[in-house]
């Protein structure tokens, strides 16, 4: 199978793999929007969540790969993503009847600890195994701390991304963890706003019920009711989106909090705890 990389800052080959390292640029070297982009979902399919998380986090290369060892991260995907693995991303593509191929796109995510290596090496193994193109132009251009968050943290402190994205493209995201999915929904309002369009997700492992990216009606209208107009009109102004462009996680999420205040105070509790 070939590797297919497209606009790399910069590469190397990888000893006895023929896989690329992408060298992406800082946080700090981007451009950093005030608020991610969301858009609505459409029909969208489940994410592929291709490892179970306490077999993942046992891994010896894990805590490794998640602060930025690359090769301890390609160590970890070649471990982990079986042929059963490779069919599930392989479905996802199934329908798409586009003139061009789906590309792999990855959420390049950083942590306290570093950059996390483990999205690239599984969209770096999916390009190979899969024969499909990878496009490491888009980055992440803010640090989070999401590792060990819970979920006002990680509601409150959201990534955000900047880079090239081929317009009309069709982009299949990556990420390591599938946990709100809030990354996911950010990277992918990022490509749809500058005209690419998303068919799907891949997480090497996350929690079973956060695959179900999109939020039912039933989910939406419970939030609603519960919380009142109020408070998506303060999420608006907060986020820039409205709750239809929530996951189907963080609606959960919401909906279980007590209240309207519990929530407003809980996310600016994170977000002064962030900015220390």
């Amino acid at each position: 199978m070939r590797q297919h990389a497209i606009g790399l800052q910069r590469s190397e080959r990888l000893e006895g793999e023929g896989a690329v390292r992408t060298m992406s640029p800082s946080p700090s070297s981007a451009s950093k929007p005030i608020k991610p982009p969301r858009v609505p979902w459409r029909e969208f399919p489940d994410a592929a969540l291709l490892a179970e998380v306490a077999t993942t986090k046992r891994h010896p290369a894990y805590a490794a790969a998640k602060s930025g060892d690359s090769t301890a991260a390609r160590d970890l995907v070649k471990a982990l993503v079986d042929n059963s693995a490779i069919e599930a991303v392989q479905a996802l593509t199934a329908c798409v009847h586009g003139a061009r191929p789906v590309v792999l796109l990855s959420a390049h995510a950083y942590e306290s600890a570093g950059v996390n290596a483990i999205p690239a090496a599984l969209a770096r193994l999916l390009s190979r195994r899969c024969d499909m193109p990878y496009d490491s132009r888009v980055v992440q251009t803010n640090v989070v701390g999401h590792t060990g968050a819970d979920g006002y943290g990680r509601l409150a402190r959201q990534a955000m991304f900047g880079g090239v994205v081929a317009n009309g493209s069709e982009f299949l995201l990556v990420d390591d963890f599938v946990g709100q999915g809030g990354t996911l929904a950010n990277l992918r309002g990022w490509v749809e706003t500058q005209g690419g369009i998303v068919i799907g997700a891949v997480g090497l492992t996350g929690k079973a019920h956060s695959a179900k990216l999109k939020p039912s009606g039933d989910q939406l209208e419970d939030l609603r009711q519960k919380h009142g107009p109020e408070l998506e009109e303060w999420w608006h102004l907060r986020f820039g989106h409205t709750f239809d462009c929530l996951t189907q996680s963080e609606a959960r999420y919401l909906a279980r909090s007590p209240d309207a205040d519990t929530i407003r105070n809980r996310i600016a509790a994170a977000e002064q705890a962030g900015s220390v």
